[in-house]
């Protein structure tokens, strides 16, 4: 089995290992940095009902004791009281600072996990296992990880690195082909605002799986390095994110997070001219529809502004969003809140 390697090194290093049918070498992979230990396995109702057999055996020929929890899926799923269940659970379990934590599943799970692990005991490791083409190419990456608050998406959160990522592509195989689409508004995300050689070859889902999410965690990683803890150009990967995020918000999180950024990275790109920069939401927006994304609002400026001013991104009355220069490059304008407001109303009558 072919793999790549792919290194970070932030305020602790570790590996992002990429590949097809390489969970079964997930005990070869782990063992160099947990040692004998017990694990809490988060996942979710969906991949457990696939994969959740499957991993525990691979876990247990390499000796590993596994403690299972299983959450169901869905955003609805990062809230509070999952966090404080699974925190009680691996208490339950008795798992000490020796022990660790491995998220299997998509963004949700990876996020809890992470924040779980990050708390419990004041910090013991974990090891992401993206299911997602999501997961594998933003959330498990870069240390971000949190829970939901009625107040807001991400709000309760703390930035923690894994151990490792192992990043088997063959798991995306039993996607939906909504929750494939999904990741793919991450993918084109990252040709918008810094590969434009990526931006031109995304035409069709069908694309390498394995050169395309090595590219974007090679992209991911480089701005993770540059700015670990989101103070400045890591705000790049929150393109179509600001507006994203609060569209889900307002759906009540009926709106994916994938078709939600693909709405925002357009509201984003027809905000651009709007602040003297150019106009790049005709070639996006056709991308993006041939990808199968729908791209209307349902949402006036005033719904959408509301939901905003809770964003994470606001610093006292001024707030930093991501708006494209052309394809391929990206940068961070900072406007007003009374200033988005009034863009937001020149663009959603």
């Amino acid at each position: 089995m072919i793999y790549k390697t792919i290194k970070v090194e932030a305020s602790s290093c570790y590996e992002i290992i990429i590949g097809r049918d390489i969970l079964s070498r997930i005990g070869e992979f782990i063992r160099p940095l947990l040692g004998n230990c017990r694990v809490a396995l988060l996942t979710d109702s969906t991949v457990d009902e696939i994969y959740g057999e499957r991993i525990i055996e691979y876990l247990s020929a390499a000796g590993y004791a596994v403690d299972k929890f299983v959450i169901p899926s869905g955003e609805a799923s990062k809230c509070a009281d999952n966090l404080l269940e699974f925190l009680n659970f691996m208490a339950d379990c008795k798992l000490t600072r020796s022990d660790a934590v491995i998220a299997f599943g998509g963004g949700v799970v990876g996020d809890m996990a992470g924040l779980s692990a990050a708390l419990y005991l004041r910090g013991v490791k974990y090891i992401q296992i993206p299911t997602t083409l999501l997961a594998a190419v933003d959330s498990s990456v870069g240390g971000k990880t949190a829970i939901d608050i009625p107040a807001g998406k991400n709000l309760v959160g703390a930035f923690y690195q894994p151990s490792l990522v192992c990043c088997d592509t063959a798991l995306m195989d039993t996607l939906d082909a909504s929750v494939f689409r999904d990741g793919c508004a991450e993918v084109i995300k990252y040709g918008v605002i810094l590969d434009k050689e990526l931006y031109a070859n995304l035409r069709c889902v069908d694309f390498d799986r394995e050169s395309v999410v090595a590219r974007c965690v090679e992209i991911k990683r480089d701005v993770v390095q540059q700015d670990e803890f989101d103070n400045g150009v890591r705000g790049l990967l929150n393109f179509g994110h600001t507006f994203g995020h609060a569209i889900e918000k307002m759906s009540n999180f009926e709106v994916s997070h994938g078709a939600a950024v693909a709405k925002g990275m357009i509201i984003a790109a027809r905000m651009a001219p709007l602040c003297g920069l150019c106009d790049v939401s005709q070639e996006l927006g056709k991308l993006l529809g041939e990808f199968g994304f729908n791209l209307d609002c349902k949402y006036t400026a005033d719904e959408l502004y509301d939901a905003i001013l809770s964003d994470k991104k606001r610093r006292g009355d001024n707030i930093t969003v991501v708006l494209p220069r052309s394809i391929g490059e990206c940068i961070l304008v900072t406007l007003t809140v009374e200033e988005l407001h009034d863009k937001l109303k020149q663009i959603l009558l």
